[in-house]
């Protein structure tokens, strides 16, 4: 049977997996990350720590499988994260672009609403 607890289970990994691989690909300066952020305007210099939040959170969603509360802060620090990726997008005029935090900001939130169900 499929219960809340799996379904929360199974959200929040999917979350910290999609969260971790955009973490490694801005590490690696993947060219279809980097130069999209270069032109909404973010300094090269804020990679490693943009890099550094994105993985930070992945793991804290990870250890909130166990600690319950640091995988809600996780959560809201990776909501905001994206929230501020959409802001940088707006602000570029970019509005195509929009789509693309929301993506990874959606498996958060739904990890942060069946955690918060369960």
């Amino acid at each position: 049977m499929f219960t809340a607890s799996t379904a929360s289970t199974v959200v929040t990994v999917l979350a910290a997996l999609m969260t971790g691989f955009s973490a490694v690909s801005v590490f690696l300066r993947a060219q279809w990350v980097v130069q999209p952020m270069a032109d909404y305007g973010i300094p090269g210099s804020w990679l490693l720590w943009l890099g550094t939040a994105k993985a930070a959170g992945a793991a804290g969603l990870l250890a909130g499988l166990f600690v319950p509360v640091i995988g809600v802060a996780a959560g809201i620090g990776l909501v905001l994260y994206f929230a501020g990726a959409v802001v940088a997008v707006v602000r570029a005029r970019w509005y195509a672009h929009i789509p693309f935090p929301l993506i990874y900001a959606a498996p958060v939130v739904g990890a942060l609403a069946l955690g918060h169900a369960s």
